[in-house]
Protein backbone atom coordinates (compact mmCIF):
# COMPACT_ATOMS: atom_id res chain seq x y z
CA UNK A 1 0.00 0.00 0.00
CA UNK A 2 2.79 2.14 0.77
CA UNK A 3 4.44 1.66 -2.74
CA UNK A 4 1.15 2.65 -4.16
CA UNK A 5 0.81 5.41 -2.43
CA UNK A 6 4.74 6.72 -3.36
CA UNK A 7 4.11 5.48 -7.31
CA UNK A 8 0.91 8.34 -7.01
CA UNK A 9 2.68 10.98 -5.16
CA UNK A 10 5.71 10.73 -7.43
CA UNK A 11 4.80 12.14 -10.98
CA UNK A 12 3.12 15.56 -9.16
CA UNK A 13 6.26 16.32 -7.92
CA UNK A 14 8.12 15.69 -10.91
CA UNK A 15 5.58 18.18 -12.66
CA UNK A 16 6.58 21.02 -10.26
CA UNK A 17 9.63 20.67 -10.86
CA UNK A 18 9.51 20.59 -14.55
CA UNK A 19 7.49 23.85 -14.19
CA UNK A 20 9.72 25.42 -11.94
CA UNK A 21 12.26 25.38 -13.81
CA UNK A 22 10.50 26.18 -17.08
CA UNK A 23 9.47 29.52 -15.01
CA UNK A 24 12.80 30.31 -13.87
CA UNK A 25 14.13 30.02 -17.30
CA UNK A 26 11.46 32.22 -19.24
CA UNK A 27 12.53 34.85 -16.41
CA UNK A 28 16.00 34.58 -16.92
CA UNK A 29 15.56 34.92 -20.51
CA UNK A 30 13.10 37.75 -20.21
CA UNK A 31 15.77 39.47 -17.97
CA UNK A 32 18.56 39.12 -20.71
CA UNK A 33 16.41 40.38 -23.31
CA UNK A 34 15.84 43.21 -21.64
CA UNK A 35 17.75 46.37 -22.91
CA UNK A 36 17.61 48.61 -20.01
CA UNK A 37 19.20 46.03 -17.67
CA UNK A 38 21.54 47.80 -15.02
CA UNK A 39 25.23 46.96 -15.71
CA UNK A 40 24.71 45.90 -19.08
CA UNK A 41 26.22 48.74 -20.95
CA UNK A 42 30.32 48.30 -21.56
CA UNK A 43 32.00 51.26 -23.11
CA UNK A 44 28.80 52.20 -25.33
CA UNK A 45 28.37 56.16 -25.91
CA UNK A 46 25.24 56.73 -24.36
CA UNK A 47 24.40 55.40 -20.74
CA UNK A 48 21.05 55.13 -18.48
CA UNK A 49 21.28 56.32 -14.94
CA UNK A 50 20.06 54.50 -12.16
CA UNK A 51 16.27 53.74 -12.37
CA UNK A 52 16.40 53.91 -8.63
CA UNK A 53 18.43 57.34 -8.38
CA UNK A 54 16.95 59.33 -10.80
CA UNK A 55 13.49 58.44 -9.76
CA UNK A 56 13.91 60.66 -6.18
CA UNK A 57 14.02 63.54 -7.04
CA UNK A 58 12.50 63.58 -10.57
CA UNK A 59 13.98 65.61 -13.52
CA UNK A 60 16.61 67.38 -11.14
CA UNK A 61 18.35 63.57 -11.06
CA UNK A 62 18.46 64.22 -15.01
CA UNK A 63 17.23 60.83 -16.26
CA UNK A 64 17.72 58.91 -19.24
CA UNK A 65 20.58 58.56 -21.50
CA UNK A 66 23.55 60.64 -20.76
CA UNK A 67 27.26 60.24 -22.82
CA UNK A 68 30.67 61.66 -21.58
CA UNK A 69 30.44 65.02 -22.72
CA UNK A 70 27.33 65.26 -20.38
CA UNK A 71 29.31 64.01 -16.95
CA UNK A 72 32.18 66.36 -18.02
CA UNK A 73 29.77 69.53 -18.36
CA UNK A 74 28.58 68.62 -14.96
CA UNK A 75 32.43 67.43 -13.42
CA UNK A 76 33.86 70.96 -14.98
CA UNK A 77 30.89 73.23 -14.38
CA UNK A 78 30.84 72.82 -10.69
CA UNK A 79 33.82 73.93 -9.75
CA UNK A 80 33.14 76.98 -12.44
CA UNK A 81 29.94 77.64 -10.45
CA UNK A 82 31.48 77.62 -7.36
CA UNK A 83 34.64 79.95 -8.75
CA UNK A 84 32.25 82.80 -9.52
CA UNK A 85 29.84 82.04 -5.92
CA UNK A 86 33.40 83.13 -4.01
CA UNK A 87 34.26 85.83 -6.74
CA UNK A 88 30.71 87.11 -6.19
CA UNK A 89 30.73 86.70 -2.72
CA UNK A 90 33.92 88.82 -2.67
CA UNK A 91 31.13 92.13 -4.15
CA UNK A 92 29.52 93.10 -0.04
CA UNK A 93 31.94 95.34 1.51
CA UNK A 94 34.37 95.80 -1.47
CA UNK A 95 32.24 96.97 -4.47
CA UNK A 96 31.29 100.66 -4.90
CA UNK A 97 28.74 100.37 -7.77
CA UNK A 98 24.86 99.86 -7.08
CA UNK A 99 25.10 97.33 -10.07
CA UNK A 100 27.91 95.09 -9.55
CA UNK A 101 26.43 94.56 -6.02
CA UNK A 102 23.10 93.20 -7.45
CA UNK A 103 24.61 91.66 -10.49
CA UNK A 104 26.92 89.78 -7.89
CA UNK A 105 23.63 88.58 -6.01
CA UNK A 106 22.19 87.73 -8.77
CA UNK A 107 25.23 85.30 -9.83
CA UNK A 108 25.20 83.62 -5.93
CA UNK A 109 21.48 82.94 -6.35
CA UNK A 110 21.64 81.29 -9.99
CA UNK A 111 24.61 79.32 -10.00
CA UNK A 112 24.27 77.96 -5.94
CA UNK A 113 21.36 76.12 -6.79
CA UNK A 114 22.73 75.02 -9.86
CA UNK A 115 25.75 73.53 -8.20
CA UNK A 116 23.22 71.37 -5.90
CA UNK A 117 21.36 70.25 -9.33
CA UNK A 118 24.65 68.85 -11.04
CA UNK A 119 26.16 67.48 -8.02
CA UNK A 120 22.83 65.02 -8.44
CA UNK A 121 23.50 64.24 -11.61
CA UNK A 122 26.55 62.80 -11.49
CA UNK A 123 25.62 60.95 -8.13
CA UNK A 124 22.47 59.64 -10.15
CA UNK A 125 24.87 58.69 -13.31
CA UNK A 126 27.12 56.85 -10.81
CA UNK A 127 30.16 59.10 -11.40
CA UNK A 128 32.72 61.20 -9.23
CA UNK A 129 32.14 64.97 -9.05
CA UNK A 130 35.83 65.69 -10.05
CA UNK A 131 37.92 64.16 -12.64
CA UNK A 132 41.15 65.24 -11.79
CA UNK A 133 42.89 67.93 -13.71
CA UNK A 134 42.79 66.48 -17.05
CA UNK A 135 38.94 67.37 -17.65
CA UNK A 136 37.93 66.87 -21.15
CA UNK A 137 36.36 69.92 -22.81
CA UNK A 138 37.72 72.09 -20.77
CA UNK A 139 40.29 73.83 -22.88
CA UNK A 140 38.76 76.13 -25.32
CA UNK A 141 42.35 77.38 -26.94
CA UNK A 142 42.46 80.99 -24.56
CA UNK A 143 45.63 79.60 -22.38
CA UNK A 144 42.93 79.62 -18.78
CA UNK A 145 41.13 76.75 -18.41
CA UNK A 146 37.40 77.51 -19.57
CA UNK A 147 38.19 81.12 -18.04
CA UNK A 148 38.93 80.06 -14.58
CA UNK A 149 40.99 82.85 -12.47
CA UNK A 150 44.29 81.87 -11.35
CA UNK A 151 45.10 81.96 -7.71
CA UNK A 152 46.68 86.22 -8.40
CA UNK A 153 43.99 87.21 -9.43
CA UNK A 154 41.51 85.98 -6.60
CA UNK A 155 44.30 87.35 -4.13
CA UNK A 156 43.87 90.74 -6.57
CA UNK A 157 40.07 90.84 -6.44
CA UNK A 158 40.02 90.09 -2.59
CA UNK A 159 42.44 93.15 -2.27
CA UNK A 160 40.91 95.64 -4.44
CA UNK A 161 38.17 98.04 -3.17
CA UNK A 162 35.66 100.52 -4.47
CA UNK A 163 36.02 101.36 -7.87
CA UNK A 164 39.16 99.35 -8.31
CA UNK A 165 37.42 96.34 -7.35
CA UNK A 166 34.32 97.29 -9.57
CA UNK A 167 37.07 97.46 -12.62
CA UNK A 168 38.44 94.19 -11.83
CA UNK A 169 35.51 92.31 -11.22
CA UNK A 170 33.87 93.39 -14.47
CA UNK A 171 36.83 92.27 -16.62
CA UNK A 172 37.59 88.91 -15.08
CA UNK A 173 33.78 87.91 -14.73
CA UNK A 174 33.75 88.54 -18.44
CA UNK A 175 36.30 86.17 -18.92
CA UNK A 176 34.59 83.69 -16.52
CA UNK A 177 31.44 83.22 -18.14
CA UNK A 178 32.90 83.37 -21.88
CA UNK A 179 34.90 79.97 -20.59
CA UNK A 180 31.13 79.06 -18.82
CA UNK A 181 29.20 79.64 -22.50
CA UNK A 182 32.17 78.04 -24.57
CA UNK A 183 31.82 74.82 -22.05
CA UNK A 184 27.75 75.33 -22.37
CA UNK A 185 28.25 75.42 -26.13
CA UNK A 186 30.19 71.86 -26.02
CA UNK A 187 27.49 70.37 -24.15
CA UNK A 188 24.40 71.08 -26.45
CA UNK A 189 26.54 70.24 -29.39
CA UNK A 190 28.20 66.88 -27.66
CA UNK A 191 25.85 66.08 -24.52
CA UNK A 192 22.98 63.36 -24.70
CA UNK A 193 21.18 63.88 -21.40
CA UNK A 194 18.39 66.54 -22.10
CA UNK A 195 18.32 67.66 -18.59
CA UNK A 196 21.60 68.71 -18.59
CA UNK A 197 21.46 70.44 -22.39
CA UNK A 198 18.68 72.58 -20.77
CA UNK A 199 21.12 73.58 -18.32
CA UNK A 200 23.62 74.37 -20.72
CA UNK A 201 20.85 76.56 -23.00
CA UNK A 202 20.48 78.13 -19.86
CA UNK A 203 23.58 78.98 -19.07
CA UNK A 204 24.26 80.32 -22.25
CA UNK A 205 21.07 82.58 -22.62
CA UNK A 206 21.77 83.91 -18.49
CA UNK A 207 25.84 84.85 -18.94
CA UNK A 208 25.51 86.25 -22.63
CA UNK A 209 23.31 88.63 -21.18
CA UNK A 210 25.33 89.55 -18.37
CA UNK A 211 28.14 89.60 -20.34
CA UNK A 212 26.60 92.88 -22.11
CA UNK A 213 25.77 93.75 -18.54
CA UNK A 214 29.40 93.78 -17.59
CA UNK A 215 30.80 95.20 -21.17
CA UNK A 216 27.94 98.56 -20.38
CA UNK A 217 29.31 99.16 -16.99
CA UNK A 218 33.24 98.74 -17.36
CA UNK A 219 32.82 100.86 -20.08
CA UNK A 220 31.42 103.79 -18.09
CA UNK A 221 34.14 102.94 -15.61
Amino acid sequence: MNSIKRAVHRPPRRRLAVAGAITAGALLLAACGDGNMAGMDHGGESRESSPTASGKAGADRAPGAFNDADVAFAQGMIPHHQQAVEMSALAEGRASGAEIKALAVEIEKAQDPEITTMRTWLSAWGEPESAGEDMPGMDHGSGDTAGMMSGQDMRELTAAKGADFDKKFARLMIEHHNGAIAMARDERRDGDNAAAKKLAAEVIEAQTAEVEQLTAILDQL
